[in-house]
């Protein structure tokens, strides 16, 4: 997927009217059809258009509908989703969820770019000030402070997605990562592998650390002591998981298998692995998080954890909207929804390879 430019470029749309399909037909370069057919999540759209249809989506802050604007206290009439994301993979798939949910619950969805830092809370002051009737956070911005602050100071109904450790009160919706990567590592030991890698997300954010507590908790149940050497710092960004690789592949007795906590940096420790002459899977095992399209766009093909991306995104939407209408009936009660994930094995794990024993 494209990424998404900071700041949007003015359309040649008269100032005020809301944007049309036609609109976001005319700057991807298809069919009004093939924009509702996105818009739905159907699968018979080349990814290439798919990308470019979501780009002009987010650039025009296309609701799909946009008669949700006239509800009269029936429902929300607005809901924002505020994105910072380093994975256009997890971008994508959350994008097409939370349209195809809006769609179906007949509301109108704003979609705003934020840069870390104070951008993000200059967006969600100017969306309250809108009146808008709540708000959708993905990560990283699911455990911004300052941000979730001042949401709640204004009275705004957030959901915070794919959060580790959610506060007891918030609206959240994610997945167990500390018993998925937990069952990612025992699966890699099952393969018969003993040194493994592990490479962190984010330290921000609390999933990265439930996924690392995932990990160890895995070798420490298998009484296998865990290695600080084989623990590396990543960002889930490619770039940082090429860094990762080269610290953890250059070491004197390196792992037979690396374990990323998502898919991007999987991807970049694949591309390390092959720059160094090592097959995968054969000399190096290399296993992902997530499960985004770019596990499938390498060679091989990554094993990961499939996280429900869309669905989580679909949920979030549905939990948003109905807390908004009963808040309206004073019934609001913040929810939690915890997920199923799946791991999902390809062709990038194997058994460790035989080596000679040295004379």
């Amino acid at each position: 997927m494209r990424s998404i430019p900071a700041t949007t470029p003015r359309s040649s749309r008269r100032s005020g009217s809301a944007p049309t399909i036609s609109d976001v037909a005319k700057r991807a370069g298809v069919s009004p059809m093939t924009v509702s057919r996105v818009i739905n999540g159907e699968t018979n759209v080349r990814p290439a258009t798919r990308e470019a249809v979501n780009a002009a989506i987010t650039a025009l802050n296309y609701a799909p509908n946009p008669a949700a604007r006239s509800l009269a206290g029936a429902g929300p009439s607005r809901i924002g989703l505020l994105y910072s994301n380093p994975s256009a993979g997890f971008l994508s798939e959350f994008l097409l969820g939370s349209l195809d949910q809006a769609s179906r619950s007949d509301v109108q969805i704003v979609i705003e770019k934020c840069d870390l830092g104070d951008h993000e809370l200059e967006v969600a002051q100017h969306l309250v000030n809108g009146g808008i009737d709540g708000i959708i956070l993905p990560p990283p911005l699911c455990e911004a402070p300052a941000l979730l602050a001042l949401l709640a100071a204004a009275g705004v109904p957030t959901v915070a997605v794919a959060t580790g450790l959610p506060a007891e009160r918030q609206l959240a919706i994610r997945i167990d990562d500390r018993e998925a990567a937990a069952t990612m590592t025992r699966h890699i030991m099952d393969l018969g592998h003993r040194r493994i890698g592990f490479i962190k997300g984010n330290p921000n954010l609390s999933a990265s650390h439930q996924r690392l507590e995932g990990y160890r908790e895995a070798l420490a149940a298998a009484d296998i002591a865990v290695d600080p050497a084989l623990i590396v710092d990543g960002l889930f960004t490619y770039l940082s998981g090429l860094d990762a690789a080269e610290q953890l592949l250059e070491q004197a007795d390196p792992p037979t298998a690396i374990f990323s906590s998502n898919d991007d940096m999987a991807a970049a420790t694949v591309a390390v692995a092959h720059r160094r002459g090592l097959d995968v899977p054969g000399d190096l095992t290399v296993c992902g998080f997530d499960d985004t399209t770019l596990s499938t766009a390498i060679w091989p093909e990554l094993t990961t954890i499939h996280q429900p991306i869309a669905d989580m995104a679909r949920a979030a939407v549905e939990l948003l909207v109905g807390t908004i209408r009963r808040q309206k009936g004073g019934e609001g009660i913040p929810q939690q929804q915890v997920l199923d994930y799946t791991l999902i094995r390809r062709q990038s794990d194997a058994p460790p390879r035989r080596r000679p024993r040295a004379r």
